[in-house]
């Protein structure tokens, strides 16, 4: 074997197993393999896990925080014009420096899929040639996802929805779009159907940023479903944020999920920038700005969760961990059950994985690729808790990161003490 990982806690198993690799592949899982390896390592209990699929983030923006100047306000919308200022003086460079950087840190937090929804509004396309670019540089590191995402939307300005057409012909992964950014209603249903034309002529995958606003009247969601049923595309369409869900009544939100459901829409939340960014004209009370987790789980709707802003005009803040995503989303969605943890893990694994469709090489299985982590945890509760580390990152059954957990020696009553909060 090329890798042999002893000792691993699968969370599907109560024993503890090895795991052998060859040629990139898992060739067995089971107690005490007794294969020799180039190279071993002891995971001494600790979770081991698929690797993390990060299915929303803008890697065209992040790291870009404070240019031109900080988001004051705090709202989606000084958000959105600071970057149309910012976009206008950046250069292709500029943005794949900072967007490799960006997957550095993903990688370091046990991500290796990445969806990125990358801004088409400029007439030069810069971003979308600068994401390409980076996704064949990547390649052996990282399978990187490029959306095409109409920041400003389809009709609100003129030329928008040839831009988008000359994306797609770029060679890009899947379509975004943004209903709520244009004009009017009618027009939001008119860019919705031009996004499922335009996937179904190329064969591409479908990401629209969805009803992300408090807005109870926006109501997009909806018409998404419809199309989805109609164009048979179940599995193939995502709606992100969904935010105005969390403020819908409750017959029609019952409805919307039901439909949802139907369809086979995927749902991203974005826990940092929905918590962050929506609701902020409620005064008090104040709604927790996100969509219906809950509700949405307990239909049995695929959900998962996307780290979205990392340090941009939307969110001064973040380090591209999926872990940290889902310790909010305990908090703010009251997801605080044994069972709702492992849900959350889900979430940030083969729920991202299914959204992505990259769900039949994904897991860890044998003859599956051997993209993998390991935690610096015992359990997913002692992962959310901690926020836990990533010891070991392996793509391919390569290891890519390696970590060395912080050791804190504490001086008390004429002892040394190790605390590392477990």
């Amino acid at each position: 074997m090329d890798l042999i990982v002893r000792n691993a806690k699968l969370r599907e198993k109560r024993i503890l197993v090895d795991l052998a690799i060859k040629d990139g592949k898992f060739r067995s899982i089971k107690e005490n393999i007794t294969l020799e390896a180039d190279r071993e390592i002891d995971a001494k209990g600790n979770l081991v896990l698929p690797a993390f699929v990060e299915s929303h983030v803008h890697l065209d923006s992040a790291l870009t925080a404070g240019n031109p100047r900080f988001n004051k306000s705090g709202t989606l919308l000084e958000g959105i014009g600071l970057w149309s200022e910012y976009k206008k003086t950046f250069s292709k460079e500029d943005i794949k420096s900072k967007a490799r950087e960006t997957v550095q840190w993903l990688l370091a937090n046990g991500v290796l899929k990445v969806r990125a929804h990358t801004d088409c509004s400029l007439p030069s396309l810069v971003t979308i040639e600068a994401m390409l670019e980076l996704r064949e540089e990547l390649k052996d590191y990282v399978d990187l996802q490029v959306v095409a995402f109409p920041q400003d939307g389809i009709f609100a300005y003129e030329g928008m929805e040839d831009l988008l057409i000359r994306a797609v012909e770029m060679g890009v992964d899947v379509i975004g779009g943004m209903p709520q950014a244009e004009l009017t209603r009618e027009d939001g249903i008119r860019s919705i159907d031009f996004i499922f034309n335009l996937a179904e002529k190329h064969n591409l995958l479908i990401d629209i940023h969805t009803d992300e606003t408090g807005d109870d009247h926006s109501r997009f969601l909806e018409v998404i479903a419809k199309y989805t049923i109609e164009r048979k595309m179940a599995g193939k369409v995502t709606a992100s944020h969904t935010t105005a869900m969390h403020n819908y009544d409750n017959d029609y939100a019952a409805k919307i999920i039901s439909n949802v459901k139907r369809a086979g829409v995927n749902i991203v939340t974005n826990p940092f920038s929905n918590s962050l960014l929506q609701n902020r004209t409620d005064g008090y009370p104040r709604r927790r700005g996100h969509t219906r987790i809950d509700e949405l789980i307990r239909a049995g709707v695929n959900l998962s969760i996307g780290n979205d802003n990392i340090m941009d005009p939307f969110n001064p803040l973040g380090k591209g961990s999926l872990l940290q995503a889902a310790h909010l989303l305990v908090h703010t969605a009251h997801l605080s059950s044994e069972e709702d943890m492992n849900l959350l893990f889900d979430m940030i694994t083969y729920n991202g994985a299914k959204t992505l469709d990259e769900l039949a090489n994904y897991g860890i299985d044998e003859n599956k690729q051997a993209d993998f982590i390991i935690l610096d945890a015992r359990d997913e509760k002692e992962a959310l808790r901690l926020t836990a580390d990533c010891l070991y990152v392996i793509r391919k059954g390569e290891v890519l990161l390696q970590t060395e957990p912080a050791k804190r020696e504490l001086f008390m009553d004429g002892s040394e003490l190790v605390v590392d909060f477990k």
